[in-house]
């Protein structure tokens, strides 16, 4: 078998095969047709085109782009309720740090009442209390003395008012309000 028949033929990096040897008249099965070339100006510099420009971008990177689209969107609900519980989480943390104290606070002031002296002092000044054999003093200080209206005294009776006084009375109570 020759080279050129039944087998293919190589193709070298320039676009060309093997060449066999050309007969006259005969032509090449495997030929490309032959492309016209430009005239070439004299008459300047030669008019440049460009290169057509690739597309930005691919199906496939659309389809990406949309898959990771769909994923942020899918995850955002999530972190954002998680977000939320962690700082729900935080606020009872400090709700609960801050009735732990008010706990301590309350256990120490339940302790002072276990001292006799601190209970007899208290007896005094918020009971005016005294132990037997003492005499109690009372000063009245005459600048904080407040004119007081004997109505105003409790346990007395008040003379009942008119209806209309009653009236007029609760209209300028929510006029104040």
């Amino acid at each position: 078998m020759e080279q050129g028949e039944g087998m293919q033929q190589r193709t070298r990096p320039g676009g060309r095969g093997r060449e066999a040897p050309r007969t006259r008249g005969a032509t090449r099965p495997n030929a490309r047709p032959t492309v016209a070339r430009r005239a070439v100006s004299t008459g300047g510099a030669a008019l440049r085109t460009r290169a057509p420009q690739p597309r930005r971008f691919t199906s496939r990177a659309v389809v990406l782009s949309l898959v990771l689209l769909v994923l942020l969107l899918a995850y955002a609900y999530p972190v954002r309720v998680y977000l939320a519980q962690e700082a729900e989480i935080a606020a009872y943390e400090q709700s609960q740090e801050l009735q732990a104290a008010k706990v301590a606070d309350m256990a120490a002031r339940a302790k002072k009442w276990d001292d006799p002296e601190y209970v007899i002092s208290q007896a005094r000044q918020r009971l005016h209390m005294v132990l037997p054999g003492e005499k109690p003093y009372v000063v009245v200080d005459p600048s904080r003395a407040q004119a007081t209206d004997p109505a105003d005294v409790p346990g007395t009776e008040k003379a009942p008012r008119p209806w209309y006084g009653k009236l007029w009375s609760s209209v300028e109570a929510a006029d104040k309000q």
